[in-house]
């Protein structure tokens, strides 16, 4: 074959490559900026609420709002980490009663899809795997914004928050005594609250 001949050919092998290349490249990559990404909940105890937070979680992050498909949320939980403030309660919360940590010391929320709700809003899907068992869940995530991080040049900040109810016993955290007893509630408000950094 004529090289005349080969260089159309190259040109059009290439741009094939790189189109594939693109569109296969999946939604940006963002790392967790760990001293401003909190998991926080809070339940009722009796007539008090109970605050407390995991303080050690991973977050594996792909997102592009104009790539959703792409897009994903991959959180993982260490158990042990837990910090209601009263070391006796936490040692409690990870007894068999509740969290069992010694033999599930993990909880996992790994999306499916991620749905543009409006006004900033993604409703992102997913499963829940906690104490053994794996649930649907939806979280409700609201992009609070993204831009140049004003203390560290060449990078952008985004910010996420949301907020769910969670009922405890309906995936299996404790076995209704000390909600029979009436001592802790059922329903555990979470809200969690990430800023994510990625190179400009």
């Amino acid at each position: 074959m004529k090289t005349k001949h080969l260089v159309p050919l190259l040109i059009l092998f290439l741009s094939i490559v790189l189109g594939a290349s693109t569109l296969f490249a999946g939604a940006r990559s963002w790392e967790l900026d760990k001293a401003h990404g909190n998991i926080y909940f809070s339940v009722d105890h009796i007539f008090s609420k109970i605050r407390g937070k995991f303080e050690d979680f991973t977050l594996a992050l792909n997102f592009d709002p104009a790539d959703l498909a792409g897009s994903s949320f991959l959180f993982t939980i260490e158990v042990e980490s837990i910090n209601t403030g009263i070391p006796k309660r936490d040692k409690h919360l990870l007894s068999e009663d509740f969290f069992d940590a010694a033999k599930f010391p993990q909880i996992v929320f790994e999306s499916t899809s991620i749905t543009d709700a409006g006004d900033s809003l993604y409703e992102v899907a997913g499963t829940l795997t906690i104490k053994g068992k794996t649930y649907d869940l939806t979280l409700p995530f609201k992009l609070e914004g993204v831009k140049e991080h004003p203390a560290k040049k060449g990078t952008e900040v985004a910010g996420f928050n949301g907020s769910i109810m969670f009922d405890r016993l309906a995936h299996g955290v404790g076995n209704g005594k000390f909600y029979e007893m009436g001592i802790v509630g059922k329903d555990v408000d979470i809200f969690v609250s990430l800023e994510v950094l990625a190179e400009q």
